[in-house]
């Protein structure tokens, strides 16, 4: 097994080159453009053209009589574009909205593909060898010419984009201010669509016209995670795009019965899925993590504000209280847990007394600004929304924890400067 890992990396066969580079080069290609169908939510169009270019090679097989491969690409080309053209009729003529038109434009596209498929078994024909790859692919079979090809492809998809990146950008986020600042918008996605469409056309010998569509939308799907810059997201895409290629590719060599095209797209889907799960600032985890910061958080900021209103009303001395006793307090069990206070003692907002603990000089001044925001928000609940004072507690309760400076600002500007919450207690500054 290491003796064929080797070969592989250091791309002994020629075959092995072939495969890999013209995986990498179709992945890069069909990222980028799939990104602007992601971004324009248009991801069933990728689909849709994938699985409609199967009548144009059984048409164009039908013509010729022989697997001539740029005939055949041709005729999926065409067959690609009348489908998006009646999925656009559909769409305006009809009022079939655009998913419905994918779906039938899709499903009518490829049965009558499927149908001339089975046509072409029946003549006879010899040249028909093969024919029926192109509905899965077979990327082990990528010739030199074939390399070149996505080689010119990915550089022409390339130079397209970072010339008209401002078009596409603008196109893709906000298609009807383009319009208003005299864009032609119409050319732009032509020249867009057609991007896709051979992008699709040329990755349907390794992939297939069931998988290839994959290959278009889950780069874009991953890289959405890992940044928000359009440019980062682009090339995050490609590099994505490219492992996928690179990755199937190497499991396929070491597994000769399964093909690479599959590969490609389960490599893809766990790079997708290590990008929903482990993303920095998007991923799941990484939303459960700000989750459970911001409860532990409001958590911290209540048990200090409840500590400095009963040293307010005198039920406490010198800010010191034990768990049990605030709990008792307040009504409420939770606040006899243990840990909430050990962070407030990390953080120099509390130190410990036996089984009693004190507020600091910086944990008083931060409960002091928890108790001003809440009586802020009960006295604007109470002004401006005209809610019973007894009735605005639990509100404020919600919002003060999310309140930034400078809203706290605009607040007491709002509401000149007040001295009294609704309650008649004295809000500290």
């Amino acid at each position: 097994m290491w003796s064929a890992v080797i070969e592989f990396i250091t791309f002994r066969e020629p075959n092995i080159r072939f495969v890999v580079l013209g995986s990498i080069f179709m992945g890069i290609s069909a990222a980028l453009v799939g990104s602007f169908a992601y971004l324009r939510k248009q991801a069933l169009v990728g689909d849709t053209v994938s699985h409609s270019v199967l009548p144009g090679i059984c048409i164009a097989f039908l013509c010729i009589g022989t697997k001539n491969t740029p005939i055949l690409l041709l005729g999926a080309f065409i067959a690609g574009w009348l489908s998006l053209l009646a999925v656009d009729w559909l769409i305006h003529q009809t009022k079939i909205k655009p998913d419905s038109a994918n779906a039938v434009a899709l499903s009518t596209f490829f049965g009558l593909g499927v149908f001339l498929l089975t046509i072409i078994q029946h003549t006879g024909n010899a040249a028909q060898t093969g024919l029926d790859k192109f509905i899965f692919g077979n990327a082990a079979a990528l010739l030199k010419n074939d390399v070149w090809l996505f080689l010119g492809l990915a550089l022409c998809t390339i130079v397209l984009v970072s010339i008209f990146f401002k078009h596409f950008a603008l196109l893709s986020f906000d298609r009807q201010f383009a319009v208003s600042i005299g864009y032609p918008v119409k050319a732009l996605e032509v020249l867009l669509t057609s991007l896709t469409v051979i992008a699709i056309v040329c990755g349907i010998q390794a992939m297939g016209v069931v998988l290839v569509a994959s290959l278009l939308i889950a780069p874009a799907v991953a890289a959405r995670f890992w940044c928000y810059n359009l440019k980062k997201m682009l090339v995050v895409a490609c590099s994505i795009g490219a492992l996928g290629g690179y990755v199937g590719a190497f499991i396929s060599y070491l597994a000769p019965a399964m093909p690479s095209g599959p590969w490609i797209v389960v490599a893809l889907f766990f790079i997708a899925l290590a990008s929903f799960i482990g993303a920095p600032q998007k991923g799941i985890w990484a939303r459960f993590r700000l989750g459970q910061n911001n409860k532990r958080r409001v958590q911290e900021e209540n048990i200090l504000k409840y500590i400095y209103s009963a040293q307010e009303d005198g039920l406490i001395k010198e800010y010191t209280i034990t768990p049990q006793c605030l709990a008792e307090l307040r009504n409420n069990k939770t606040l006899e847990a243990i840990e909430p206070y050990k962070r407030l003692c990390r953080k120099n907002l509390a130190i410990q007394k036996g089984s009693a603990y004190q507020l600091t000089s910086k944990g008083i001044e931060y409960a002091k600004r928890m108790v001003k925001v809440h009586r802020l928000w009960e006295l604007y609940l109470a002004h401006y929304l005209h809610l019973p004072p007894d009735h605005v507690h639990e509100d404020a309760e919600s919002i003060e924890h999310i309140i930034t400076p400078e809203i706290e600002k605009q607040l007491i500007q709002l509401l000149d400067n007040p001295s009294t919450d609704p309650h008649g207690k004295d809000i500290p500054y």
